[in-house]
């Protein structure tokens, strides 16, 4: 092998690598972009899920009181049927 054909040998093997850390540049870009949106769309979700939480909790404290409330009732009600005559 002549050192012209070693020298054509080397640059083609240069020039395919060049392009596959060209590609593996773009590809990175991408996967970068992707884990990006991936996350925004995790914290997003991570707040909605905090404020489901803390309208349930409310939901739940609203659900006790009431349920005090019925229970109030229900014994003044008991109360007064027992009074009857």
């Amino acid at each position: 092998m002549t050192i012209d054909e070693r020298f054509d040998r080397l640059t083609e093997r240069h020039e395919a690598l060049t392009e596959s850390v060209e590609m593996l540049r773009d590809r990175t870009g991408e996967i970068a972009r992707s884990v990006e949106h991936l996350t925004a769309t995790v914290e997003q979700l991570s707040a909605s899920v905090i404020k489901l939480a803390e309208v349930t909790n409310r939901d739940a404290e609203d659900i006790r009181a009431l349920a005090r409330i019925a229970e109030s009732r229900e014994r003044r009600i008991s109360d007064i049927e027992g009074r009857g005559p």
